[in-house]
């Protein structure tokens, strides 16, 4: 494998947020008398607040904005003074690609100052010579553009970029960004269209990281 830098996801990829996320959604859904619907809640892993919106607006329609300002509130009460856990091979693979002297970028989904608070508390912010987030772009993933973006603020051409994905709709954006893609599978199995890209799916990023050493040239 030939590449001169590393993308990274953020939740459910780094750090385990996507299930305390879900939890508190949950939590809010009961608190609003209002149902949880798995399957949409799953569908918005991934996408940028935009995207999220109109999938949530589709499903509670007038009762969204109740709804979401629960879910806001408690969510962000937790992230932004609580460390998430770090996911397994997350540092062990950051320090071997520093040691070799490949850069590295975050490419989240996550509105800005609430990712930097996020890989602050959990003492990751260093690893890092940039931050992308969807704020940032006018198309959220799965659309290309969140990746694409990450790999010019790194000046290296985008095929010549790994990136690091949990979500299907990470998954899409990133090869569709035509990078190298790898995806660790969180709270969503790859599913059988997602398969069909012909990315590797490995169970950790320890097994990545396995990998990428013996595939370096």
């Amino acid at each position: 494998m030939n590449y001169q830098a590393a993308i990274f996801d953020m939740d459910g990829l780094l750090l385990d947020t996507e299930r305390v996320c879900m939890r508190v959604f949950k939590e809010a859904c009961l608190t609003q008398e209002l149902p949880f619907y798995e399957d949409v809640y799953l569908s918005i892993i991934g996408r940028n607040s935009a995207g999220i919106e109109k999938i949530f607006r589709d499903a509670y329609g007038d009762d969204l904005e109740r709804l979401h300002n629960e879910w806001k509130e408690n969510y962000q009460a937790i992230v932004k003074h609580q460390a998430i856990p770090v996911k397994d091979g997350v540092i062990d693979m950051l320090s071997w690609l520093k040691a070799n002297n490949i850069p590295t970028a975050v490419a989240t989904s996550t509105h800005k100052d609430i990712a930097e608070k996020k890989l602050q508390l959990a003492n990751l912010s260093g690893y890092f010579d940039s931050v992308t987030c969807g704020c940032e772009v006018s198309n959220g993933k799965p659309d290309p553009e969140i990746y694409l973006l990450a790999a010019k603020r790194l000046a290296v051409d985008p095929s010549k970029c790994l990136a690091f994905e949990d979500s299907n709709n990470g998954v899409i954006s990133a090869v569709g960004a035509n990078m190298m893609t790898f995806q660790i599978p969180d709270l969503v199995e790859p599913s059988p269209e997602v398969i069909q890209l012909g990315h590797a799916i490995l169970p950790s990023l320890s097994a990545v990281l396995e990998h990428l050493k013996q595939t370096r040239r």
